[in-house]
């Protein structure tokens, strides 16, 4: 059991409730030092329960606990064991510290003597109490000499104990990105940067309040100084740095892409600005040099951190295949994979020497025994956390990082949004009632042409499929089997309602919307694909890929639609450039293409004509994804930054698309899966098919809060031990 406290009140410290010692209590109180002598305590209530098989301080709550920790005096055992013993643990368990042993080697000798005493010496009570409790008494003994041996070479009093915060950063505070992990810590733990409403905060945590750092409007992926003195950012497609203690931001160079960098102690930042691969750019600004190309089959690399010694950097690779932990030497330029099946590997010195690799596995962090001299990992790696926001379904970065002090700043949840989302029925009042009986790990709702039945994709532990759903004979309908890794995704309905088609490994992918068939492929490609949208008629389909040449690039194909099924022909651009542009979607009428782009450094929602006359229309104001329009031919619905549902009118006149002002279609918020479609509008553009938050405790605080764990080092030394040079 432990206790959970505010950020602004008393920690959280971990350990199991009943073998605290009373100063371990009151640490949490008003901060008083503990030393080993704590742990000598905490044996002598497991000594307590091997001899008597129950704990010398119980209770019915943690209440009444910790009240017989610091109050009942230690109960005593002289009914059933020598003197000696009863005085040994009435010592152990001394109230004051003072009264205690007060070192393992003190102890260790006094229970050696107990064991090689005569039974005349220790004065047993009894020849039947004392054959009772000699096995006890010799499996605790032998137990303790052989924890003692090993417990001041490898486990040193430094070690401390792993506390857990919490904080708030407001309901506009730090959230899941695709463009890496937006709060950091300055590399000595103290201050805090966090990107709230498009824009940089910091905040010393050792303050209650945060202060903007102007001109960051845009900013994305920030990371620090080796000094802590200045914060480099993405913004308006341009990596810059700002000073943290105000003043205004430098542009170093351009960068299309953003995909995280690093700050090396000899004044270079390393990062993933490109899509060809990574660049090398002086602090103080100039022209990128590349030092990494992709490889074969490789999308592109990202989350970049250089290595202690400046020779080497950690980088993310993502392939058609999955994601890997990389190494490059700056030296030769030669790579090697050091980890399969994992992203965002940061390097942590936390041995003499030596240190660990942690990186993330869908939800888990796991660490292993690292060497960055001889950039190798060592031993298996080990899970050392659990509920780390991340989604690598969607290459969204987990919202993590790690100061050289050894604080661990994380989101709790597993996937973008802590994975489960409920399927309901939204209006524009809020009101909200079940379409899916049971929270699941949905993403991309698609109504059919009717509003009927409902496309989904469905992620399990290690697979994703599309299913549809059935409201009229509550009934879910898989028609993809994912067993090979093809991860369907992003379902997509045609006109008629005959056919979905989704991404697949390799493709685009049709199939039959009633299960009768297996999926076929429409197009092949080594990149990613994602379909949107068809044209009225079925005659046409607009898609997005994402490729590591090309970045992300917009296409249209047209299709022929029988009997026998969907056939494409020759894709062509709709839209390409030095932006990334998304989710690109038909009006009803077909004259028109709503879609997003990053072009103002966030994405905002745009309407062109189509076929493609050149001008745009630029219809949100403050942030948009994921444009959907109306069927009544009045209103595009899309999605704000914060979650919101955002509706604007509009009306054709002549040639020109004339929109209102954007207003929050509903109060309530969309659960948050980043990049991932969220919702759907029915035909009769009243309500809105929406993936909510799973409304629990944790779920409403997973938006706004972060999470530190302090003395994280200590902890990772204790799970996964370091055996030095």
């Amino acid at each position: 059991a432990t206790m959970r406290m505010a950020l602004t009140g008393n920690n959280e410290m971990v350990g199991t409730l009943y073998y605290m010692s009373p100063e371990q209590l009151q640490a949490q109180a008003n901060g008083r030092e503990i030393d080993a002598r704590s742990d000598i305590f905490s044996f002598g209530i497991v000594l307590y329960e091997m001899l008597t098989g129950k704990r010398p301080f119980a209770g019915s709550s943690p209440a009444t606990v910790i009240a017989a920790i610091m109050e009942r005096p230690a109960p005593s055992i002289a009914e059933i064991a020598p003197p000696a013993l009863d005085r040994l643990l009435q010592r152990c368990l001394a109230k004051d510290p003072d009264e205690r042993w007060q070192t393992a080697r003190d102890l260790r000798a006094e229970l050696q003597w107990i064991a090689k005493a005569s039974p005349e010496t220790a004065t047993a009570p009894t020849e039947v109490t004392r054959r009772r409790l000699l096995p006890w008494a010799i499996a605790a003994t032998l137990a303790f000499i052989a924890a003692a041996s090993w417990w001041r070479p490898t486990r040193p009093a430094e070690l401390k104990p792993l506390v857990r915060l919490e904080l708030d950063l407001g309901p506009d505070g730090s959230r899941s990105s695709e463009k890496g992990a937006n709060a950091i810590l300055s590399p000595d733990g103290a201050r805090l940067v966090y990107v709230s409403r498009g824009k940089l905060f910091i905040r010393k945590l050792d303050q209650s309040k945060s202060t903007e750092l102007l001109g960051t409007e845009g900013a994305a992926s920030p990371f620090f100084s080796p000094d802590g003195q200045w914060v480099g950012f993405f913004a308006m497609n341009k990596l810059k740095k700002l000073f943290v203690e105000g003043g205004s931001p430098i542009i170093l160079c351009e960068a299309p892409f953003n995909r995280g960098g690093s700050w090396g102690e000899d004044g270079a930042i390393i990062a993933a600005l490109s899509v060809t691969g990574l660049v090398r750019i002086p602090s103080t600004g100039g022209a990128p040099t590349p030092i990494a190309e992709l490889a074969v089959g490789e999308v592109w690399h990202a989350w970049p951190q250089i290595l202690p010694s400046g020779k080497a950097v950690l980088f993310s690779s993502l392939t058609a295949g999955g994601r890997n932990i990389e190494v490059l030497s700056l030296k030769d330029r030669k790579r090697k994979t050091l980890v399969r099946g994992g992203s965002f590997g940061r390097y942590l010195s936390t041995g003499n020497g030596v240190g660990h690799l942690v990186y993330v596995n869908n939800s888990t962090l796991l660490a292993v025994a690292f060497d960055p001299e001889a950039v190798n990992v060592r031993g298996t790696p080990v899970p050392v956390l659990e509920m780390v926001a991340n989604n690598q379904q969607s290459d969204v970065a987990p919202l993590i990082d790690i100061s050289q002090s050894g604080m661990l700043l994380y989101k709790s949840g597993t996937g973008t949004s802590g994975g489960l989302v409920n399927v309901q029925w939204l209006d524009s009042e809020g009101n909200t009632w079940p379409l899916l009986a049971k929270p699941g790990q949905y993403r991309y709702p698609r109504l059919s042409p009717a509003g009927q039945r409902l496309a989904l994709d469905v992620m399990g532990e290690s697979t994703r499929d599309v299913f549809v759903y059935e409201g009229q004979r509550d009934t879910m309908m898989r028609l993809t089997f994912d067993g090979g890794g093809v991860l369907p995704m992003s379902p997509v309905w045609s006109p008629d309602g005959r056919y979905v088609v989704f991404r697949g490994k390799g493709g685009l992918f049709w199939t039959r919307s009633d299960g009768g068939g297996k999926p076929q492929p429409l197009t092949q490609s080594k990149n990613a694909q994602f379909p949107y949208s068809f044209a009225p008629g079925g005659k046409r389909l607009a898609w997005q890929e994402l490729s590591g040449v090309t970045g992300l690039v917009m296409w249209t194909m047209p299709l022929e639609n029988d009997a026998t099924g969907l056939r494409a022909g020759t894709p062509e651009v709709l839209l390409q450039s030095s932006f990334n542009q998304r989710h690109p979607m038909f009006s009803p009428d077909g004259r028109w293409l709503a879609y997003c782009s990053d072009e103002s450094g966030t994405y905002q929602i745009y309407v062109r004509a189509f076929p493609d006359r050149g001008g745009k229309w630029q219809i949100s104001n403050a942030g948009g994804t994921f444009p959907i329009w109306s069927r009544n031919g009045r209103e595009l619905f899309f999605r704000s930054d914060d979650d919101h549902i955002m509706v604007v009118n509009y009306q054709v006149k002549d040639d020109s698309l004339l929109a209102g002002q954007p207003r929050v279609w509903s109060e309530k918020r969309l659960a948050d899966v980043g990049i991932l479609g969220s919702y759907d509008v029915a035909p009769d553009g009243k309500r809105v098919v929406a993936l909510m938050p799973v409304d629990t405790p944790e779920g409403e605080q997973s938006q706004n809060h972060v999470i530190f764990l302090l003395n994280f080092f200590d902890e990772l030394r204790r799970k996964v031990p370091l055996s030095g040079k």
